[in-house]
């Protein structure tokens, strides 16, 4: 791709950044709205993880598809479309009649951001080839998701209060087509000099490998871990990886590289996307139920406790290239991981302790861990990757990040939920216990993060070359 003006780099990058954006208002807004949603849907904790996760999966199963499809029919179009299906699915979202049309329209809305992550990634990739540009515009797209967090929980906070959870939707319309009047006129089309053949069959089975992981882990604590149904959605989980495994290796194309992950910094990639974003996934869902059933917050003075994860981990977003320049990504990597595991530690052994100062070491502690280490672990990802499979290799990488938040939501609120016994969430003292084995998982994912930054981010991870020799 030939060299593009400063000016069209940076409107580029900005529309891949309003993108982003509205993919993170849409995270921590619902999360503030779940109570209310609660209320007048008469929801339960499963119903919540639904609505939260639905989004997710939808995001997450399409998000290879979408890749590989933008390097072969464009990026630039790949983009406007999930924008629009976005923006559209929103609007269905705020006029859903009932939960079950809400994790419908949810679904939707997912697929429609699953063109947004991974294509807008590839996009920056390609638009700044340079590495430390790279990390720095990383740091940027990130940054922007950062911001769209910490506006989420305020602005949505408030409307909740004023308007109710379904304004929480509205507001993402104007993102929508302000970020679609912007990519017309400024983002330059970009493919792929071999585009890959389709592979529908690998997409089919990362579905049915998925969908029901999710259902079963989300409902057993309801219906009982030896339900059938929850049985059944396991044995379709496993044999749809065993068969998706064996036939990606064989095919020349495959929707999942499985190449790529012979190269350990991409794994150690991959297994940090998963970390990160499975805690921040668990944390944000538990962080909102914890804010205003226990202590019994309205959505506006939660949204502006939410705030603080969220608006550290925007800053520190933007400010993790220049760091890791003067003291290095290795060091900045562990740093993070140690930061979080921090925060998931105090939150465990001080769960019964609502000093408000308690809670805000623990925030910033998270929003730091996640802020520093993910626009790291993107660039350590997808630099060195062939040109011609920047959208494959940021598809699988923000696939598994995606997977990851979908899984943390389940997993962490499956704890949650099997741990009240029935108790409501209201209850302090049942949601402490319930919860604290959540905050320890919390803890090893920073723990994780840690270890993990450490392998990635070590010589041969400094030069690309040496990667790709």
């Amino acid at each position: 791709m030939p060299e593009l003006a400063p000016r069209r780099r940076g409107l580029a990058l900005a529309v891949c950044s309003a993108a982003i954006l509205m993919v993170g208002v849409d995270v921590t807004a619902l999360n503030v709205a779940l109570p209310a949603m609660e209320r007048e849907l008469s929801a339960s904790v499963s119903g919540m993880q639904w609505a939260v996760a639905a989004y997710s999966l939808g995001m997450a199963t399409l998000m290879l598809y979408a890749g590989s499809t933008a390097d072969r029919i464009g990026r630039k179009k790949v983009l406007l479309a999930g924008i629009v299906i976005f923006t559209v699915a929103s609007v269905l979202c705020a006029l859903a009649p009932s939960l079950p049309a809400l994790i419908g329209f949810r679904i939707l809305q997912g697929v429609g951001a699953a063109g947004l992550g991974p294509v807008a990634m590839a996009i920056v990739a390609h638009t700044f080839p340079e590495r430390h540009e790279r990390t720095r515009a990383m740091g940027m797209w990130m940054g922007a998701y950062g911001l769209g967090l910490a506006l989420g929980p305020v602005v949505g906070g408030v409307l909740v209060d004023a308007a109710g959870w379904r304004s929480v939707f509205w507001l993402n319309v104007p993102f929508g087509i302000a970020a679609s009047v912007i990519a017309v006129r400024s983002v330059p089309e970009s493919r792929a000099e071999r585009p890959r053949r389709p592979d529908p069959v690998g997409q089919l089975l990362v579905m049915t490998l998925l969908a029901p992981l999710a259902y079963g882990i989300i409902e057993a604590p309801r219906a009982g871990w030896t339900a059938p149904a929850v049985i059944a959605c396991f044995v379709v989980a496993v044999a749809s990886c065993a068969a998706l495994l064996a036939y990606e290796r064989r095919r020349t194309e495959p929707l999942i590289e499985l190449g790529f992950f012979h190269d350990p910094q991409f794994g150690g990639a991959i297994a940090a996307a998963v970390a990160i974003f499975g805690t921040f996934g668990g944390f944000f869902f538990l962080t909102a139920i914890y804010l205003q059933n226990p202590l019994r917050m309205s959505a506006a003075e939660a949204g502006l406790w939410m705030l603080v994860p969220a608006g550290v981990l925007a800053i520190s977003s933007l400010y993790a290239a220049r760091l890791a320049q003067r003291y290095g990504a290795r060091s900045l990597m562990v740093g993070a991981g140690v930061a979080l595991a921090a925060s998931g530690a105090l939150i465990a052994l001080f769960a019964a302790d609502s000093a408000r100062w308690l809670i805000a070491v623990e925030y910033v502690l998270f929003g730091l861990g996640v802020g520093l280490s993910s626009p790291l672990m993107i660039t350590a990802g997808v630099s060195g990757m062939p040109e011609d499979r920047a959208g494959l290799a940021s598809g699988m990488l923000t696939t598994f990040g995606r997977s990851a938040f979908a899984m943390g939501v389940a997993v962490l609120g499956a704890i949650l939920n099997a741990g009240l016994h029935g108790a409501p969430l209201t209850d302090a003292a049942a949601f402490t216990s319930a919860v604290r084995p959540a905050w320890w998982i919390l803890a090893a994912g920073g723990v994780t993060t840690a270890l993990l930054g450490f392998l990635i981010t070590g010589k041969q991870a400094a030069d690309p070359e040496a990667r790709c020799a």
